[in-house]
């Protein structure tokens, strides 16, 4: 193997943000490895993804952009499984894919995690991807303290164009996004393009460690 190119392992990276990510460092200089649901590694289960990793071996940067899907309601109206499920997919596998990638990461390497800007903007009906984002940002400055001199971030996407609303019907997805673009400083919505300049910049810059980018449009403080 070139020892000059860099590894790069994206977790959710077939489709949306990490898909955009992908595309950006698969450029020919470097090397990309993609895993997902859809690609059959399910980061809820600790033992795939200690497999996964020693598939692969030895790299350079981690990106977690899988688990988006949270149930909406009110605390009480939401079943607990379900909260429970979502924690599962996006905070506990994050935390699966962490531990066990720290092992291969080379001492300069990155992880890049994924949270959101329910962490800190309060919308009712949110209770469980607001908490989920929270703790990610949480355990994003312990990892960072724990790991180092591997940098560890995260992102804190707002509202973008990916397939995470492909369930819901044209209209209503479409009133969705102008209603964003009304209101948000930005005036647009983001495309997963805009968002993975974001994760390029945290891998990318030696300085940045324990910290969370927040790219919304202004929301945070809209």
């Amino acid at each position: 193997m070139d020892q000059k190119k860099k590894t790069y392992v994206i977790i959710g990276g077939a489709s949306g943000i990490g898909e955009a990510v992908a595309k950006h460092f698969n450029n020919g200089n470097n090397i990309v490895h993609v895993a997902s649901r859809t690609t059959g590694l399910d980061i809820s289960d600790e033992k795939a993804v200690h497999r996964y990793f020693e598939s692969i071996g030895p790299f350079d940067h981690l990106i977690v952009t899988a688990g988006s899907y949270a149930p909406a309601g009110k605390v009480t109206d939401v079943a607990v499984d379900d909260a429970k499920q979502a924690f599962d997919i996006k905070f506990w596998g994050a935390i699966n894919v962490a531990k066990h990638a720290a092992r291969y990461l080379t001492p300069n390497g990155t992880i890049t995690l994924t949270t959101g800007m329910l962490s800190r903007k309060v919308v009712a009906n949110t209770y469980v991807k607001s908490a989920i984002n929270a703790a990610l940002e949480a355990v994003t400055k312990v990892l960072a303290k724990e790991l180092a001199p591997i940098r560890v971030n995260a992102v804190s996407p707002g509202l973008t164009m990916t397939t995470a609303y492909k369930n819901m019907d044209i209209p209503s997805r479409e009133a969705m996004y102008e209603n964003a673009e009304r209101n948000l400083p930005a005036g647009r919505v983001a495309t997963p393009a805009d968002i993975a300049m974001a994760y390029v910049m945290a891998i990318t810059n030696p300085y940045m460690t324990g910290s969370v980018i927040d790219v919304d449009g202004g929301a945070l403080i809209n």
